[in-house]
């Protein structure tokens, strides 16, 4: 639809009463038409909104949250021109820091502009939302909130793993059938092998993916069986996940513990009740949603529950009221033939979390649809971020891989009626003349594009470091640099790589992971203690050797073979088969830590192992802290099975990270600063200059790859397999798909999120983008060392061809160097 389209008859209005008489103070009519004169199209019509569904499809840099402030601040003063005071405005984002960014932004305009009161509204979470619902009415909820705790992800793994050994004993044939695979000759070192692939990776990955798809989406076990009888596969994976699922549920139960699912489902619990209902639509005149696109099924039923209030309509609006809008499927009370006032923002082409949370960008894709049928869907599509060639680039590469997209699967629908293609075609435009924003669209340093292609990551690194070098030049702190990566290993392996060139130069070297991987350093511990008190359990050997692999003190094996025969790994008799080298370093490594075990004193155990996990100074001292506060605890009572039980503790309640008392955006975005930080981490920031080095195949796109150890069961994975079924039903499609179909779809489904991360990533730079693909890179960063030739991610040779004056040439750098 055209933006041109769609128009407001106050507008008018508002503009007519600029003719008119007016006295010396602005009234409040003016001081709302001030503020929509001060926006962009887009946003103009979010602060239009009047009543009824409006969606709002964005481009990064377009100004969202500000509109969206603008349009809520603007919705309040309207309500004290009718001298409505009751109803508040309900505004909706996806983090703790968003909601306090545009709640901090909502005030402002109310204060600055408007000269109001700074009330009217609600800012929340998603689940900050429901749990407050939930909790007005505890007894329809079933909420009792100080008889239920939150479960942690470490106590949610534990469960996990407890119900899949009760599925296992509940279900012997099942499991039995799992364990045979697709060929077993019945020996008994690779059953052990098996059965340790199972029951620590295999069963808690497809538990950990099912539990979260179908509990936000409002599935129960039951509903999953029953879709299970659809499908013909010879593993059952659906009832398989059902069980989980179910064991699951009745161990939260049963320790009364809620996750943030519950929250959702609490509140939806309420919102059935006819009177509980009315009384909290009641309180609410409009709702409005930021970053739409990450909203999962339940969380949309909700927001259109609450938002929904006909009566409120019919009284209020100086609009047509639209007949109906089709809610999302899922919805128990059906919105048709309500009144909808819900605006929601986002952009579906910046939805990069659907393959690893319930989140699918197809939701917010089909409410635009809706919208559109009726005239009520606009598009932010200016962006005064980044400068032109960028914004070129980012345009390019989305148009180009949609196009690729659409030749490969032979798919003849047009792009804009084709929700499962990678990108919604919407392209971002440079802002007009006289825009408020200061320096949009800047003038781009040097080409703006920086196009490269080193012979390997060691050359990349080179390349990278005289451009951070010249571009920081004489005064550091003037400008903001980011290096994004795929993985933490990439970014701890440049960092290390960094250091001293940012040392020399006096530039800032702030790596995002470090920190990360320091909050990890009591699991660390607790794990290799385990092993210590007790090296024959098959789980606490695999356990310590994941830590040990994840600090690239062991090469990457299969663990569990190693951790199948405890004692055979750790002291092979002169009749087992010779150990290979990559085995007995792993061996004398774990050996090691046993004879420590019994030469140190307990206090000494801690630090002893933080130098065996080769810890920076900064994991050093937090290890440190965490020695004194597990001696403390444990004082008058020293035993390993009290350290034990202290460090268990510690790592359950997750309460020994740092306190930050500097906001996340900040630190990550300081100037005279080089962050090195992950592509998702980067979502919804920006810095002037941006490297995004390591841009192959195998990444980015990636494929699905089947880990060996997991083979027998066949060239798919249970967990990907069941996702893409469940999918397949919410979206109701006619049958769900067998297991090459569902193995087909889940891929597609990664490689159009993968796409859409380095579209996120492109569009974080504001005056240059510096992109590198290497000749020879690793096929896996856990071994950097192991350099092969790589193929370049398939759109980098496309913008070369697109961008010639931006490839750069290297031999003729070389020589001026």
């Amino acid at each position: 639809m055209s933006d041109f389209n769609f128009t407001i008859p106050v507008v008018q209005e508002l503009l007519d009463s600029e003719l008119s008489e007016r006295s010396p103070v602005p009234s409040l009519q003016e001081k709302i038409l001030a503020i929509r004169n001060s926006l962009r199209p887009g946003q103009q019509q979010m602060a239009d909104w009047q009543s009824g569904p409006l969606a709002i499809s964005a481009v990064p840099g377009a100004g969202k949250s500000t509109g969206m402030a603008a349009a809520a601040a603007i919705a309040i003063a309207r309500q004290y021109e009718r001298l409505s005071f009751r109803r508040q405005l309900v505004v909706v984002t996806f983090t703790r820091s968003a909601a306090a960014n545009i709640k901090a932004k909502i005030r402002k305009f109310l204060r600055d502009d408007l000269h109001l009161p700074q009330t009217g509204f609600f800012v929340y979470t998603l689940h900050g939302l429901a749990l407050n619902i939930a909790n007005r009415h505890s007894d329809l909820s079933g909420l009792q909130l100080e008889n239920v705790t939150l479960i942690t992800p470490t106590q949610s793994h534990r469960f996990i793993r407890t119900a899949v050994e009760q599925w296992i004993a509940n279900n012997p044939d099942r499991y039995l059938r799992l364990l045979e695979g697709h060929q077993f000759d019945g020996e008994e070192t690779e059953r052990l092998r098996r059965q340790s692939v199972l029951r620590t990776e295999v069963l808690p990955e497809l538990a950990n993916t099912v539990i979260h798809e179908a509990k936000s989406s409002g599935i129960s076990p039951e509903l999953l069986r029953e879709w299970s009888k659809q499908t013909t596969d010879e593993y059952g994976i659906l009832s398989v996940a059902a069980g989980l699922y179910e064991q699951y549920q009745n161990l939260m139960r049963s320790r009364d513990f809620i996750d943030y699912d519950d929250m959702i489902l609490a509140a939806l619990r309420v919102l059935e009740n006819d009177s509980a209902r009315r009384v909290e639509q009641n309180q609410v005149f409009a709702v409005f949603e930021d970053e739409a696109q990450d909203s999962s099924p339940l969380q949309t039923q909700l927001l259109e529950i609450l938002a929904s209030n006909r009566e409120y309509q019919r009284e209020n609006s100086l609009l047509p009221t639209p007949n109906s809008l089709l809610p999302t499927q899922h919805s128990a009370l059906s919105t048709q033939h309500s009144a909808l006032n819900l605006v929601r923002v986002g952009d579906p082409n910046q939805a990069i979390n659907s393959t690893f949370t319930p989140a699918d960008p197809i939701y917010f894709r089909q409410f635009c649809e809706e919208c559109d049928r009726i005239e009520r869907l606009a598009t932010m599509d200016q962006a005064g971020r980044s400068t032109r060639v960028i914004i070129e680039a980012a345009n390019f590469a989305l148009k180009w891989i949609n196009n690729q997209w659409l030749a490969a699967t032979n798919n003849k629908q047009q792009i804009q009626g084709n929700r499962q293609v990678p990108f919604r075609l919407q392209t971002i435009r440079p802002v007009e003349a006289g825009d408020p924003q200061t320096n949009a669209n800047p003038a781009a340093v040097g080409r703006g594009l920086e196009l490269y292609t080193p012979d390997d990551i060691h050359h990349t690194v080179k390349l990278l470091s005289q451009r951070v070098i010249e571009l920081f030049g004489e005064d550091p702190t003037k400008n903001s640099a980011a290096v994004l990566v795929r993985e933490n290993r990439q970014g701890r392996w440049l960092a290390e790589a960094l250091t001293s060139v940012c040392k020399e130069h006096n530039i800032t070297l702030y790596d995002v992971g470090e920190r990360d991987r320091r909050s990890h350093v009591p699991q660390e511990i607790l794990a290799l203690l385990q092993f210590c008190d007790r090296p024959h359990s098959p789980d606490y050997l695999k356990a310590a050797l994941e830590t040990l692999v994840q600090r690239q003190l062991i090469p990457t094996q299969d663990l569990n073979a190693l951790a199948s025969l405890p004692e055979e790994f750790l002291y092979p008799s002169p009749l087992a088969a010779p150990q290979s080298e990559t085995v007995q370093k792993a061996a004398r490594l774990c050996r090691s830590l046993l004879r420590a075990r019994l030469e140190l004193p307990l206090y000494q155990l801690i630090s002893f192992l933080a130098l065996t996990l080769n810890y920076d100074q900064a994991e050093l001292a937090t290890a440190d802290k965490l020695a004194e506060r597990v001696n403390q605890q444990i004082a008058g009572n020293s035993s390993m099975g009290g350290m034990l039980s202290a460090l268990s503790e510690i790592v359950s309640s997750e309460r020994f990270e740092p306190v930050e008392t500097e906001d996340s955006e900040e630190r990550y975005t300081r100037r005279g600063q080089l962050t090195i930080i992950t592509m998702h981490k980067a979502k919804g920031l920006d810095w002037d200059y941006v490297f995004l080095p390591f841009l192959h195949e195998n990444l980015i796109p990636g494929r699905f790859w089947v880990p060996p150890q997991s083979q027998f069961l066949g060239d798919f994975t249970l967990s990907e397999v069941a996702r893409a079924q469940i999918r397949a039903t919410l979206h109701e499609e006619s049958v769900i798909p067998d297991v090459s179909q569902a193995w087909e779809v889940a891929k597609n489904l990664k490689t159009s999120e993968e796409y859409r991360l380095l579209y996120v990533a492109m569009t974080r730079a504001k005056l240059l983008l510096w992109m590198s693909a290497a000749q020879k890179a690793p096929f896996t960063w856990s071994k950097p060392d192991n350099l092969q030739e790589q193929a370049p991610c398939p759109v980098f040779p496309a913008l070369k061809r697109q961008f010639p004056e931006c490839v750069m040439n290297l031999g003729a750098m070389a020589r001026q160097a």
